[in-house]
């Protein structure tokens, strides 16, 4: 694939950024945070060193900065005798002795079982247990908040658990015995040492359970000769011994700061150079640092440690999507200040904005964002007549017999399609680069460039199905189910084969991230790119991965099938796949980019440079023949391309929706912690940004004053607008009292709540709970008159405003709830969130009036953020709106009631700002005039796609 579109990102090895909202920082590097399963050495004994350590400065939450202390490796402070051991040292030993004495004392077959159930609990206390502890961290720093609760670094003159500060104070200054103070050290350092000593025990259990695990599993295959015994211990050592490096050098790279994941306590000011193992692939520690899994199943023979190596690896990967990655990017890549002026843009998206105007005629309106690839819609011809086609297959394969001429038929079939989507596209791509061929045609019959790239992604997507489903088809001829999986290693081969399809896989999902739609279907072959190619994700350690990675599934399929003519498919398709990558892109790449190309990728530096002298001019050589010989392969290949021709078709992918519906439970139940409190002392009182005058009816299905025992009218607020709570409460209330937010058909009984508030509550009281709840606080515990009640009455005010309110039209109210519980002390008065009408049925909606309709509407719904929320209609709303698909709900979902026209969220973020969005609007209006949907027989309101329900 073409990489023009990749992401900026700086192709080097120094890798340092800076965060957008602490301009005071100094640069802070992007560590790729992870933990080894064993420890490297870090030769702490010498004392020389100390001399010339630089020192680190770390810098907290609140600004505070001090001097990180050097800090070492877990495993030489834990089995080294030399080095001074505390309480948590001898524990973690006593519980890794209990292990191996478990291992040898346990008769097989249990001792396996027990171990196999002691690595698994120690694997998910390390992925589930601290992936949590992690989490909680990043997005409350909970952690801290606990050890602040619990005084754990106070010293005793004010501390109520004295023992607990001894017992950590000498557990920390133990390990660190030089620079280092518990007393004078920030919480959020003290805090990270004592998480550190939860890691070890974790860690080294986890290590060690895997180990007395495979050693227990591990035989002698029956009839295994001695040339694969040499060669299951000679590959098993060697991967193991490849791991340990892994690990050793990573460490060297990231220290123990990235190594603990300190970054989740404070932040360090120092520049790291990544080299070494971080560029021969990305996140090298939970993906090459594995391999000793494999090399040590290899060399126990056992299928049982292979899959709880594979489940263990998978783990370690969700474990890095859905805790390391999240903090990475909110820390190290937070969306860049919003733009207050479409000319500050700049070269925003030169790309994008140059298709656009190519596609549409003029850059001004705003792009299409219906992409081919993630998207399946069967209006669209492709998509509709890919799904025929695909169906056309499946049956063809299901309904005919497996005989030897369907089989052959079969794999004609998928070589044909191979040589087409190969050597045919490739002959268009070729012409198309050199005299604009396909681009010309078109032109000739007065459309446009756009034009002709729509075609060619519609060609392109379908050539690229049927090639694959093709194969797939014919595999699916040659494969013969195994009537025994412990026979020879059948299994083993099903099991590389899907680990091949699933790299395939993963290869292609992160050249389309990086490439996008542009990069994907070749888009320099037909607009001229305005900035040189970039290298990020997949393509900062591999130029082409596509060369050797993208045909791994082939590969796969064949050892799966075990079919010579299947073999030979993957043969044809991996060099057909070189060649186009030879003769079709890389020239055209060449030719447009020129210098601009990088010459060398991550991997192939590293490898370099590790190449001792003779082997490097030997490779040198080596590389002179064949560019001679590839020069001679262009001229033949191009004369032969000449004679093939070329056709169009269409291509689908399937993608389906998810919708979960939870289950809701109905609980009435008595608290005793009732009793002593009158609900008639409690209050809740709500203003709004209004809608409507109060005497206009409130809602299609009720009176203005129903629901309501008083002579009042139910409140119309704004959609998205702020709504401030004011409550009032005896004065000995519970501190943990907490107000929600629920739509009033939710909740049948009124004395208890019955449907969770999903994250939609404050507390009454700041300093109550661990999370980031206090936020919408104004004041609580205010001193009131109270007249004709008894005892002291208390007052407070609260604000729910982004997150916190529901994102639908609906009839609302809150409900105040006692001491952290569910139990109802307060009901407030029914108001309604309604999104205003803007054009009648019949009538005509200019630009003017889209725009001023919806400038306050986007507003609310970007939280009316300063950062996020654009102050005219010319300009850009902030980077937030494309990171975090909310906003684009919120907004899609107001259009829709407001001018009964459906968007998709993927508009908002590609249109940028209200001007364009209102043209959309408008020319969509007009687009429907003549088949417009009732206005006035509006469906009612539902939930915003946003996981409310």
């Amino acid at each position: 694939m073409s990489t023009t579109t990749a992401i900026d990102d700086p192709a080097g090895l120094k890798t340092t950024r800076q965060r957008n909202n602490q301009p005071q920082q100094s640069e802070i590097p992007l560590p790729s945070p992870s933990i080894s399963d064993v420890d490297s050495d870090s030769n702490k004994g010498d004392d020389h060193r100390d001399a010339h350590v630089k020192k680190a400065y770390g810098r907290t939450p609140d600004g505070t900065v001090f001097v990180v202390p050097e800090t070492h490796d877990m495993v030489s402070q834990l089995l080294d005798p030399r080095e001074p051991k505390n309480l948590s040292d001898y524990i973690v030993l006593g519980v890794l002795a209990l292990h191996i004495w478990l291992a040898w004392a346990v008769p097989a077959p249990y001792n396996k079982y027990l171990l196999g159930f002691a690595f698994t609990f120690w694997r998910l206390a390390y992925n589930a247990g601290i992936g949590y502890l992690l989490t909680v961290q990043s997005k409350y720093t909970l952690l801290v908040t606990w050890a602040r609760r619990l005084r754990a670094f106070e010293q005793p003159a004010t501390n109520p658990r004295p023992w607990l500060y001894n017992l950590l104070k000498t557990e920390l200054e133990t390990k660190i015995p030089k620079d280092y103070k518990m007393d004078e050290a920030p919480i959020e350092y003290n805090t990270w040492l004592a998480f550190r000593r939860i890691v070890d025990l974790i860690l080294m259990c986890d290590f060690v359970s895997y180990c007395l695990f495979a050693i227990v599993c591990a035989h002698t295959p029956e009839d295994e000769g001695l040339g694969m015994l040499l060669g299951r211990w000679v590959g098993g050592i060697a991967l193991v011994g490849f791991n340990l490096w892994v690990k050793l050098d990573a460490h060297r790279v990231v220290k123990d700061y990235a190594w603990y994941w300190g970054d989740f306590f404070y932040l360090i000011e120092q520049e790291l150079t990544f080299d070494g193992v971080f560029e021969m692939a990305p996140h090298p520690m939970y993906s090459i640092g594995y391999a000793g899994y494999y090399g040590i199943s290899m060399m126990a023979a056992s299928y049982d440690v292979l899959f709880i190596s594979i489940a263990a690896h998978a783990l370690q990967f969700v474990f890095l999507a859905f805790v390391e990655n999240p903090h990475i990017e909110k820390t190290y890549n937070p969306p860049p200040p919003r733009l207050r002026a479409e000319s500050e843009i700049g070269s925003q998206t030169e790309a994008d904005a140059l298709v656009t105007k190519e596609l549409n005629g003029n850059s001004d309106i705003p792009q299409p964002v219906h992409n081919m690839i993630g998207s399946f819609d069967l209006f669209r011809v492709t998509d509709a007549s890919s799904l025929i086609i695909v169906a056309c297959f499946i049956a063809l394969t299901v309904v005919t017999p497996t005989t030897r001429t369907y089989q052959t038929l079969a794999v004609v079939n998928a070589i044909f399609w191979r040589l087409w989507y190969s050597v045919g596209l490739g002959y268009i791509l070729k012409k198309q680069s050199e005299k604009k061929m396909y681009t010309r045609h078109f032109l000739k019959f007065g459309e446009s460039t756009g034009e002709a790239w729509r075609q060619w992604k519609g060609l392109y997507h379908i050539s690229m199905i049927l090639c694959h489903v093709s194969f797939l088809t014919a595999c699916w001829k040659m494969y013969t189910y195994p009537e025994d999986w412990s026979y020879g290693s059948v299994l083993l081969k099903h099991v590389i084969g899907v680990s091949l399809i699933a790299l395939q896989l993963w290869t292609s999902s992160s050249i389309y991230e990086s490439l996008g739609e542009f990069g994907w279907f070749y888009g320099d072959f037909f607009f001229e790119s305005p900035r040189p190619p970039t290298y990020n994700s997949i393509y900062r350690f591999l130029n082409n991965p596509e060369r050797v990675l993208g045909a791994a599934g082939f590969w796969g399929l064949a050892l799966i099938t075990w079919s010579k003519a299947v073999f030979v498919m993957a043969l044809v398709s991996q060099l057909l796949m070189l060649g186009f990558i030879s003769f079709v892109e890389k020239p055209h790449m060449q030719k447009i980019y020129g210098q601009n190309l990088r010459k060398e990728a991550g991997l192939t530096k590293f490898v370099k440079k590790s190449l001792p002298a003779p082997v490097k001019r030997w490779q040198q050589g080596v590389d002179k023949v064949l560019d001679e010989t590839k020069h001679f392969a262009e001229d033949f290949i191009d004369a032969a391309l000449t004679r093939l021709s070329a056709g169009s078709s269409n291509f689908v992918k399937d993608t389906t929706a998810l919708f979960h519906k939870p289950l809701r439970l109905s609980i009435n139940r008595i608290d005793r912690d009732l009793a002593g409190y009158d609900p008639k002392h409690y209050k809740l009182s709500v203003e709004g940004e209004q809608l409507i005058a109060p005497d206009e009816k409130a809602t299609r299905k009720e009176s203005a004053d129903a629901r309501v025992p008083k002579d009042v009218k139910t409140k119309v607020f704004q959609y998205g607008a702020p709504i401030r709570v004011k409550w009032t409460a005896p004065a000995n209330h519970s501190k943990k009292d907490w107000v929600g937010l629920y739509l009033v058909t939710d909740n049948r009984n009124r004395d208890f709540t019955e449907v969770p508030s999903l994250g939609r509550w404050i507390p009454t009281c700041r300093g109550q709970y661990d999370t980031t709840t206090d936020e919408g606080i104004i004041s609580y515990d205010e001193k009131v008159e109270s007249e004709g009640v008894e005892g002291p009455l208390v007052q407070g005010e609260m604000v729910f405003e982004g997150d916190k309110l529901w994102w639908t039209q609906g009839v609302y109210e809150f409900r105040y709830h006692h001491h952290g519980k569910h139990n109802v002390m307060s009901i407030s008065e029914p108001f309604e969130v309604r999104i205003p009408l803007v054009v009648k049925e019949g009538t005509e909606l200019t630009i003017e009036e889209a725009e001023n309709a919806l400038l306050p509407i986007v507003r609310n719904c970007l939280d009316r953020d300063p950062e996020i929320a654009p102050e005219t209609v010319d300009e850009p709303w902030g980077a937030h709106v494309e990171r975090d698909g909310k906003y684009a709900e919120r907004v899609v979902y107001a259009i829709r009631e407001m001018f009964a026209i459906e968007f998709s969220p993927a508009v908002v973020p590609a249109d940028g700002n209200v001007k364009k969005l209102a043209w959309r609007v408008v020319n969509g209006r007009i687009a429907l005039a003549p088949y417009s949907m009732s206005l006035q027989s509006r469906r009612p309101p539902t939930p915003v796609a946003d996981s409310y329900k």
